[in-house]
């Protein structure tokens, strides 16, 4: 039987800078891992690159002048809601700034007491003690203040996110409410500014009586006076790069995870799958953050990563058809099932129950992401091995 199963390892790679070859760096790293460290590439291993080096090797940029044209030209100017954007200064600040450039007024609309990714802005405990319903009561910043103070910091970051949102333009105001309808009220033009759940806000916005609304997916969609673009997410999947520029999520990505799998095997003579990672699919047990503030976790990857995953539960099987057979005869028994397996879906059988769902890619983009981190490890490349072995593969 082998030992080891599924082993994953972050390779450092030089700093990636705009125009490099990323593909002929990821094969170096890789090439230093065999010779320097002992690593062997196996087919069926996978290579997940993160987002921000692939489109950092673009030159993906924006400004935040340029936000500020696409919106201008897309509203003509005047009064616009942002409605429920997250609370970050990494993900969302610069793009505020941009919009408030390209109008005269905005209304940032945030939910409460959390935003769509978890960051809370209070608790659901104190809106229990003050007796408010996010939903029906409607607060601006005056009521925000008297019922929670004059600073109220994010309990990681401490960061009053409400100070701060205001004080990236003069013509900034801030309201708090999770009915996205509200913001009519203020003004018939908005911005749907959350992620994941953009389309039902904007169909409640247009529902609502809204005359304009789009989502972040469509600011930079397209080049504006020669600046990067993501014709799929717009602005969503940005990052900050300086305080007037950011990193917008990559392009071209199916082409790019192809060139890298036809590089590895020639490379390595073995085939190795690819993909692009964003953030992992995770949630924070202590402060309730759900990590995703990327589109979607993996933009692209090779055929061989399509699908969910077709699991058989060993502790299902052990503890209930295989509990009165001997360890050794346990043992042949699971490896007959998990062979037998294969080719047939699982789904809905009690011996696969508790098994995890999900697509591969996003598995596997959630695992390279807490590999790599997002501080300074250095490893924007991660190697994935026997990711697909089971009891049974000798």
């Amino acid at each position: 039987m082998r030992i080891i199963g599924t082993r994953t390892m972050g390779l450092r790679t030089p700093i990636i800078r705009e125009s490099d070859d990323l593909v002929a760096v990821v094969c170096q790293s890789v090439r230093d891992a065999v010779e320097n460290e002992g690593a062997r590439i196996n087919d069926g291993d996978i290579i997940g690159i993160t987002e921000a080096v692939v489109a950092r090797s673009q030159g993906n940029y924006a400004s935040v002048d340029h936000i500020a044209a696409d919106v201008r030209a897309k509203f003509g100017g005047g009064h616009v809601g942002v409605v429920f954007p997250i609370l970050s200064r990494n993900r969302f600040a610069m793009l505020l700034k941009g919009i408030a450039r390209g109008v005269e007024k905005v209304t940032v609309q945030l939910s409460y007491p959390a935003d769509e990714v978890g960051n809370q802005l209070v608790t659901w405990e104190d809106l229990d003690d003050k007796g408010l319903n996010p939903y029906s009561d409607c607060l601006n910043e005056a009521d925000f203040r008297r019922l929670f103070g004059a600073e109220v910091k994010h309990r990681f970051t401490g960061v009053d996110y409400v100070s701060y949102y205001k004080s990236l333009g003069d013509n900034i105001e801030i309201i708090l409410c999770s009915d996205p309808k509200r913001i009519v009220e203020w003004t018939d033009k908005a911005i749907a500014a959350d992620i994941h759940t953009r389309s039902r806000t904007k169909r409640a916005l247009l529902a609502a009586g809204a005359s304009k609304v789009i989502g972040m997916d469509e600011i930079l969609n397209a080049p504006v006076e020669g600046s990067g673009f993501n014709e799929l997410y717009g602005l969503l999947g940005s990052n900050k790069a300086s305080e007037e520029r950011v990193k917008l999520f990559p392009r071209n990505c199916d082409d790019f995870v192809l060139k890298m799998q036809k590089a590895l095997r020639e490379l390595t003579g073995k085939n190795v799958e690819a993909l692009i990672y964003g953030d992992g699919g995770f949630k924070d047990p202590v402060g309730g953050i759900w990590e995703l503030a990327d589109p979607v976790i993996s933009p692209a990857f090779t055929s061989g990563l399509k699908g969910t995953p077709n699991e058989l539960k060993l502790k299902y099987l052990a503890d209930n058809d295989f509990a009165d057979l001997s360890k050794d005869e346990a043992r042949e028994a699971i490896e007959k099932a998990i062979r037998a397996k294969a080719g047939r879906d699982q789904m809905g059988k009690m011996e696969s129950e508790g098994t995890t769902p999900r697509q591969l890619t996003d598995l596997l983009g959630s695992l390279c992401d807490l590999v790599s981190g997002s501080g300074d490890k250095g490893t924007p490349v991660v190697l994935i091995q026997g990711y697909f072995d089971n009891y049974a593969i000798k």
